[in-house]
């Protein structure tokens, strides 16, 4: 990446067109994970101000967002910390005023569409910001923005079944709420013989089963209405997940985050000039 190799250079500009095109998902990545707009718009400025210092000695051994999300996520981890003894209960964030502006809005959907959107939006915001940090990180990494399970694994710092194994349990909890809240009802109740076949879905969206049980699983719920309603239903929620709305950085963040910036290269290219014009000893 052109931009990429001009800001490991030392060119401002390049620098900061680079953390620019960066911002939009960094914020979504930290509302998400913050569950505050306020300590998401920190982390934002956090990550960008420490990606502004450090880019130089960024290597390349993962994509310049991978590299991004680790640092957002560290500070969205001192955020969580600090923040221990919080009401465990808070507003969902895509359901809240100040967010839902923010959302981006089908021009053609008809008022009823609307509000079953943000209705649904609302729902998967909720049922996500109730998952346990560690499973809640992995299904916004996988899940929602679009990482791969080694890239997830990356950003955490952990092995990539650890990854695989809490991917498969936060979907599982993800569908068992939200689809009664979609209106998805179970098609009828499971067998002695149904296996887990929601986890083994999740495992088979990974490529994560051999051919063998694949095929197996296959057969089953060919003929399971329970498992075969379960696989869909699941496969539904993933797709709403996927497809929430964009949460745009407020106006107010984007002025903070561009003034900080603005203050760090100044005092970096006034720092760097100097050192130029000094003599050599």
């Amino acid at each position: 990446m052109k931009l990429l190799a001009a800001a490991k250079a030392g060119d401002a500009a390049a620098l900061e067109k680079l953390l620019a095109s960066q911002q939009q998902r960094i914020y979504r990545f930290s509302v998400k994970m913050c569950r505050n707009p306020d300590e998401a718009g920190d982390v934002l400025q956090d990550t960008l101000l420490a990606a502004a210092r450090t880019v130089r000695g960024f290597r390349g051994a993962s994509s310049l967002s991978t590299w991004l999300y680790t640092i957002a996520r560290s500070y969205c981890v001192k955020k969580r910390r600090r923040s221990k003894f919080a009401p465990a209960l808070e507003e969902s964030l895509d359901a809240a005023p100040s967010s839902s502006a923010n959302a981006v809005a089908d021009d053609g959907a008809t008022p009823e569409d609307a509000a079953s959107s943000r209705e649904v939006s609302g729902a998967v915001a909720e049922a996500v910001r109730r998952l346990e940090p560690k499973y809640r990180e992995v299904l916004v990494l996988r899940d929602m923005e679009g990482l791969t399970a080694p890239e997830v694994a990356k950003v955490l710092g952990i092995r990539v079944e650890a990854v695989k194994s809490r991917l498969h349990r936060a979907r599982a909890s993800l569908r068992e709420v939200l689809a009664p809240a979609m209106g998805i009802p179970e098609a009828s109740s499971p067998t002695p013989t149904c296996p887990d076949v929601v986890t083994l879905f999740s495992k088979y969206l990974e490529d994560d089963i051999d051919a063998k049980l694949c095929a197996r699983m296959q057969e089953h719920v060919a003929h399971c209405v329970h498992c075969q309603g379960a696989c869909d239903s699941l496969q539904e929620v993933l797709s709403v997940c996927r497809a929430t709305p964009t949460v745009r950085v407020p106006p107010d963040v984007q002025a903070s985050v561009r003034g900080a910036l603005s203050q760090f290269l100044e005092r970096h290219v006034s720092t760097g000039a100097r050192a130029a014009s000094r003599p050599a000893r």
